[in-house]
């Protein structure tokens, strides 16, 4: 229980020292933030070292103050975008739910993964399990390469020399030339297919949701038990799909002419 104490007592410091930073624009050194906390020296260094690693702290090279590090900005950006994501896309995502019947969902991507962060769940007893929250990688699932196929092509470059692929199923994607060719054939098409390549038994379609400076900010799809899915339904799910994502493009201001 001392322990546990301790770790709280640790973890409401350093919430303090962030508030302290929010307020001091110009940075603080440790001596005095340390007489701020009413802790010894080596103790606010700790814990502003803590922050550090985390990229939750900064240090300025010429007066060695401490101010708040960028990871604030990813951060901030990923909440202001599910925000606003959210509220705009959330009728279309009801009804894209309801059309199809089964689970309809919004992502947004945060550095080589997904974060689903809405979900319009589907009716019946038999479905897939899918939680707000959840992340998943780009390059297997429906949303993700929905989402990864309309990044700029040095973006793209980029995230596939830093993929490490793990194989799910016998259908994920896991090498180079594979993938870049699965993309073209996404910007082709407009619309991406998850097929068994994250979880068996598990098919998916999505798309891109693109904003009025033509770049993608987040992705829709539909996913089905398979045992419910012949090619006329799937089908059917595509063109639902890639209407939701025509509408919610859109309202942000896409061109929808060149969808």
């Amino acid at each position: 229980m001392k322990t546990k104490g301790k770790t709280v007592q640790s973890v409401d410091r350093a919430l303090k020292i962030i508030e302290i930073l929010k307020d001091r624009p110009k940075g603080i050194g440790v001596t005095e933030l340390s007489n701020i906390l009413e802790v010894s020296k080596s103790t606010a260094h700790r814990l502003l070292m803590s922050l550090y690693n985390a990229d939750f702290v900064r240090q300025d090279r010429e007066n060695e103050k401490y101010l708040l590090g960028l990871r604030f900005i990813e951060l901030g950006e990923i909440v202001s975008n599910e925000l606003d994501i959210k509220e705009i896309v959330y009728p279309y995502l009801h009804k894209l739910g309801n059309v199809t019947g089964e689970t309809a969902h919004l992502a947004i991507k945060n550095k080589n993964e997904i974060i689903y962060i809405d979900k319009i769940e589907s009716p019946k007893t038999i479905r897939m399990f899918s939680t707000i929250g959840k992340r998943a990688p780009l390059y297997c699932t429906g949303v993700g390469k929905a989402i990864f196929a309309f990044l700029p092509e040095s973006e793209i470059i980029n995230i596939i020399d830093s993929i490490d692929f793990v194989k799910y199923t016998e259908n994920t994607i896991v090498t180079k030339k594979e993938m870049l060719k699965e993309l073209e054939n996404i910007r082709n098409s407009r619309y991406a297919i998850d097929d068994e390549e994250h979880e068996l038994g598990i098919k998916c379609a999505a798309a891109p949701i693109l904003n009025y400076n033509n770049e993608v900010v987040a992705g829709i799809s539909v996913a089905s038990p398979i045992m419910r899915l012949n090619d006329e339904k799937f089908n059917n799910i595509i063109k639902e799909v890639l209407n939701a994502s025509k509408s919610i493009s859109n309202a942000l201001g896409y061109n929808v002419n060149t969808l």
